[in-house]
């Protein structure tokens, strides 16, 4: 019971939350999914690109979060529950589910570690996970890199990777680098000022998945940053955004798959 004994009643207070502290609210927008799947008997897989819509509920955990020490004194932290759902946005299917935590965890002295943001989440699919990472916060709009969406492993040449060049994608989707519509939603926005939430499953954490999902489509790594922007109009009152991008790493037929997903929403 994480309530058992808990002290320092203003760790549940929001500002004791940190770079997360932004994010509690409801959050609605749009973004992109790009899922290459496993299709048996007919193909070695298909290529399945959404337009999305989603919502996120970011609500705060009430009570302090103690961990225990043994080897160091007691550490309190505060954090997040959340909920998120994503559908596609010309057809309105439910496309993905999620419900999980972000925690705001001080620095510790055994593990020797910084302060972390941590996300832990699961999904219908069979899949849980633990991501980990050092947040900041810059002056400006966030650095947004490119990401490429094709597969890597043995037999992987131009012609396996033909549906990439081939299929129709929609309106604003770059196959050659998705996170391009994260740059487009902010162009000519006078952002000043971002916290970036990077989380990584490697090294320290991980992602565990039922049986079949292992054999058939065995998702192994997650890689997301968040970045919770600052956006100040001409002339107009200042509001937060919201952007994110995630890959997930699928292995089916001895390839890795990067499963993109992006969008960026705004605060109600």
């Amino acid at each position: 019971m994480f309530r058992a004994g808990a002290k320092a009643d203003t760790l549940s207070d929001p500002s004791q939350l940190g770079p997360l502290a932004d994010l509690i609210g409801t959050w609605v927008g749009s973004g992109f999914s790009l899922i290459a799947l496993p299709d048996f008997g007919v193909a070695p897989f298909r290529l399945q690109v959404n337009p999305t819509r989603e919502t996120f509920v970011f609500l705060p955990i009430s009570a302090p979060i103690p961990d225990r020490g043994s080897k160091q004194p007691d550490i309190f932290y505060s954090g997040l529950s959340y909920l998120q759902n994503v559908s596609d946005s010309t057809t309105n299917e439910g496309l993905h589910v999620e419900n999980g935590m972000w925690l705001n965890v001080p620095a510790t002295t055994v593990p020797t570690a910084p302060p972390t943001v941590v996300r832990m989440s699961t999904i219908p699919h069979g899949d849980s996970l633990l991501a980990q990472g050092s947040s900041l916060v810059v002056n400006g709009g966030p650095q947004i890199a490119p990401v490429s969406p094709l597969p890597t492993g043995p037999g992987v040449d131009e012609q396996y990777t033909a549906p990439y060049r081939t299929t129709t994608f929609p309106p604003g989707f770059d196959i050659t680098n998705p996170n391009q519509a994260l740059v487009d939603a902010i162009q000519g926005q006078n952002i000043t000022s971002t916290t970036v939430l990077p989380v990584s499953t490697d090294p320290s954490g991980g992602i565990l998945n039922i049986p079949f999902v292992t054999s058939n489509a065995n998702a192994t790594r997650l890689d997301a940053i968040f970045w919770i922007e600052t956006v100040s109009p001409p002339g107009g009152r200042p509001f937060v955004q919201l952007q994110y991008t995630q890959t997930v790493i699928l292995v089916f037929e001895g390839i890795a798959w990067p499963h993109i997903t992006l969008a960026t929403l705004i605060k109600q």
